[in-house]
């Protein structure tokens, strides 16, 4: 961006947690920049230069710190933020003195935040009125070790006053791909799983980016089931702490996460009592021939290379899957105009598992015949989905709404 006679870069050249370079426009060659913010143990997400101040927008644990500065990178002091959430939109007008941004987080609906400038004061513009109290729920940090004994964070979000006597149910999620941060987003559907006495519990798995790009890139590739073993472990964690009952433990994520989920169920089936794949990638031999999927080799690398084969064969969940094996009630769901994954995914898995599992649990594919991988789809299909979703997830964790 060019503010203030400055060019200003924010980059993760040289710093995979990213850091602020300046430089004098009239002299742009690399030997003129030099660094305003460095990188630091958090990433710098995004940065705003507005009159002779700088923004900064950081995520620490997966939630965001915003910290202000003056022109040449200096600390000023740490902006003051609702608590555990997510920013957003983080901007101001070139020469003027306030800044706004954009927060939200599991128990507190979108609202927009102004920062007095050059001082720091913040007060809330306006916000979105839920419709529900969420001033009963909290959300809370945890860290477990990982199989090899990294340590991983969790997110927990639950009613303030569930009883903590391990008998209760509990969803577990996550991601682990593609530099992907799973950040705090209110959602209002959530509060009627929350409101029954469950947990949501959100795994910031290796792959994703909540650490950096050191972090995604220990996820990827030949070292993915390095994903499946911090999302196992984080189940494992729950149990073992009392934080839900065992047998009341369902696993959900969607595309990236629905490979998740297949890998997870495959591996440990017995860990888990249900498990919701949405718009999943499930044959990791054959992923590359269809739709778009040819663009994720970098990620996940290419089966018709030897190497690459061998990783994508030990944990490709269609190839998992055992004959006369007890698998938890599995819902697979695809979209038939799903331009990203393609809708035999969850077709061959579902075929698969109904086929081996012994469990006489359900095994459930819901196709939605008009819909794609999720982006635009109608309010109306939205809800349907999640109706069907919730109502498994009650149904299998003996919950009532």
């Amino acid at each position: 961006m060019a503010r203030n006679e400055r060019l200003y870069l924010h980059t993760n050249l040289g710093a995979p947690r990213f850091r602020l370079l300046a430089a004098d426009p009239n002299d742009p060659g690399r030997a003129g920049w030099r660094e305003l913010i460095p990188e630091g143990p958090d990433v710098l997400e995004s940065v705003a230069v507005v009159g002779d101040a700088i923004v900064a927008s950081w995520l620490q644990d997966a939630s965001s710190r915003v910290t202000l500065h003056d022109r040449d990178g200096r600390l000023v002091r740490e902006v003051v933020l609702p608590g555990i959430g997510s920013v957003d939109g983080l901007g101001g007008e070139c020469d003027g003195e306030e800044a706004f941004f954009g927060f939200s987080s599991y128990t507190s609906p979108p609202a927009v935040y102004r920062i007095a400038l050059p001082g720091g004061d913040v007060e809330q513009w306006t916000r979105t009125e839920a419709g529900v109290d969420t001033t009963r729920y909290r959300t809370r940090l945890v860290r477990y070790a990982s199989r090899d004994g990294t340590p991983v964070s969790m997110f927990l979000v639950d009613r303030a006053d569930r009883p903590a006597d391990g008998t209760g149910p509990a969803v577990l999620t996550g991601y682990g791909g593609f530099n992907v941060s799973l950040t705090p987003a209110f959602g209002r559907g959530l509060m009627l799983f929350l409101e029954a006495g469950g947990l949501w519990a959100v795994a910031h798995l290796r792959g994703g980016g909540e650490y950096g790009e050191e972090w995604h890139r220990a996820g990827m590739l030949g070292r993915k089931q390095s994903s499946f073993d911090d999302f196992l472990a984080a189940g494992e964690w729950l149990v073992r702490e009392g934080h839900v009952a065992k047998g009341r433990l369902a696993i959900l994520g969607g595309s990236n996460g629905g490979l998740l989920v297949g890998a997870a169920l495959t591996q440990r089936p017995a860990l888990f009592r249900a498990a919701v794949a949405q718009v999943p990638l499930m044959d990791m031999l054959r992923y590359h021939e269809y739709r778009i999927a040819r663009l994720w080799i970098p990620e996940y690398g290419d089966p018709d290379d030897p190497v690459a084969f061998g990783w994508l064969h030990a944990y490709s969940p269609y190839h998992r899957v055992e004959s006369g094996a007890a698998y938890p009630a599995v819902l697979l769901t695809a979209g038939e105009s799903d331009s990203r994954v393609d809708p035999m995914h969850a077709r061959k898995m579902a075929a698969r598992l109904q086929a081996a599992t012994s469990s006489g649990r359900p095994v459930l594919l819901r196709v939605e015949t008009r819909a794609g991988h999720g982006q635009g789809k109608p309010l109306a299909k939205v809800v349907d989905e999640w109706t069907d979703v919730w109502t498994f997830v009650f149904a299998e964790l003996d919950m009532e709404p």
